[in-house]
């Protein structure tokens, strides 16, 4: 039965409603509060994180490693999130860009774990930064996400304007 589904439509794009509409054209854009709640959590996670860095006993070389997973696995975060929509919006992303984003986060996580596990920390602040971190990384894909969907579909844009010139 889902290989009969997956036959029948083409992959990635938003299933049709009855009367020929897009699901995306029915989704509605995110609320101001949602838009401001995500981004005052990333805010909060990575100034916290940076905080946390600046105010810690650590030697400037371990700064820098956590501070390199924060930014690689923010922007690997945001990178896999753009690219799941794109190709649920039938935009072609590649197999291994896609993949890649996969990648780049699941290292910058490990990295995390791996050097939090062997830091001569204690248990506070490890799970300080694992929460920071993680709070970050969320909170950077509801962003990222809120702007696409405020965002004008490229699509839905050209045929409005068609629509527009062919009146």
């Amino acid at each position: 039965m889902l290989a009969d589904m997956q036959t029948n439509r083409e992959p990635w794009n938003f299933p049709q409603t009855r009367e020929g509409e897009s699901f995306k054209s029915q989704l509605q854009p995110p609320t101001g509060a949602f838009i401001g709640a995500s981004w005052m959590a990333l805010l909060i996670g990575a100034v916290a994180y940076l905080i946390g860095l600046w105010n810690s006993d650590m030697q400037l070389n371990e700064r820098g490693y956590y501070f390199a997973v924060l930014v690689n696995g923010l922007f690997s975060a945001v990178s896999l999130q753009k690219s799941v929509r794109d190709r649920l919006q039938g935009i072609p992303v590649t197999g291994i860009y896609f993949g890649l984003c996969w990648l780049a986060l699941g290292i910058s996580i490990l990295l995390l774990v791996v050097g939090l596990w062997n830091a001569t920390l204690l248990r506070s602040e490890k799970g300080f930064y694992a929460m920071s971190f993680t709070l970050s990384l969320f909170a950077a894909v509801a962003v990222q996400k809120n702007v696409r969907d405020v965002a004008p579909t490229p699509g839905v844009v050209v045929k409005e304007v068609e629509k527009e010139l062919a009146a």
